[in-house]
């Protein structure tokens, strides 16, 4: 499949393929529609013939070259499928659209220190499972690890120690070797059922870029578990635009992998 990318790839090569798809047709006769000479012809055909998308006939005299349509029904497949992917994760191009357009205007309304502080957000989801499920999912460190960071990050270190005073903790890497960290502590606990914290956001050099104060509340919802998560943001500095860009689109995302992981 490489191979066959590879031939397509140039111009020259696919003029002579669209000109082989019509009839088959000599070297002389290619050279003339194409503007090549014929030395430059045979080439781009024998790079054809290696990639297995033409044949050759000898016939009297004359070599006429004759397009195979197997590989490029192979290639047509394979290309077909790339398509269906991408039309059934769109969404996902669309959040790195919107991503782009809010640090836009994050930058453009950050010129000062503690400019976005005081910001809330709120989310809410209702999840199909026992309130004393989800609650764990919050609490239990392997099973906050599972989802707390969107699906291209890994973590390395996270939990949400549910005592007063407990340490929270996010740590977590891309795969171009961004290393991302927040620290904080918990300050309310009804166990299953309420929680509140901080957490900032930290610099490479161990600086607060931003802070976030949480509420999270769980609560039954007949037979599922009603979420409701409460940010306030505080202690914003000029280089935590980014940050604040991402914080609706972040939370969406990994409120989404924490229902997926529930049902796994």
């Amino acid at each position: 499949m490489e191979e066959i990318a590879a031939a397509l790839g140039d111009s020259a090569r696919w003029r002579i393929v669209e000109l082989l798809a019509e009839r088959p047709r000599s070297v002389g006769e290619l050279a003339t529609h194409t503007g090549l000479r014929q030395p430059q012809t045979t080439k781009h055909l024998q790079t054809l013939a290696k990639a297995g998308l033409v044949s050759v006939f000898p016939l009297g005299q004359r070599r006429v070259y004759a397009l195979e349509p197997d590989p490029l029904r192979e290639f047509d497949a394979r290309l077909r499928t790339v398509l269906a992917t991408l039309a059934e994760h769109a969404d996902e191009r669309d959040v790195v659209e919107r991503y782009r357009a809010a640090i836009d205007a994050e930058m453009a309304a950050a010129q000062h220190n503690r400019w976005a502080d005081g910001r809330t957000f709120t989310f809410e989801r209702t999840f199909d499972v026992a309130p004393e499920a989800l609650w764990r999912h919050w609490v239990d460190p392997e099973l906050l690890a599972r989802w707390w960071v969107p699906p291209s990050m890994t973590v390395t270190d996270c939990r949400i120690e549910p005592i007063p005073g407990g340490r929270v903790v996010l740590d977590y890497r891309d795969d171009d070797g961004g290393h991302y960290r927040s620290a904080g502590r918990v300050h309310e606990v009804t166990v299953g059922h309420r929680l509140t914290f901080d957490l900032s956001v930290l610099d490479a050099a161990g600086a607060v870029s931003f802070t976030g104060r949480y509420a999270l509340t769980v609560e039954p919802d007949g037979r599922a578990a009603r979420l409701r998560l409460d940010l306030v943001v505080t202690e914003t500095t000029v280089a935590a635009a980014s940050f604040i860009a991402g914080i609706d689109t972040g939370w969406s995302q990994v409120l989404d992998n924490l229902d997926r992981k529930l049902h796994s």
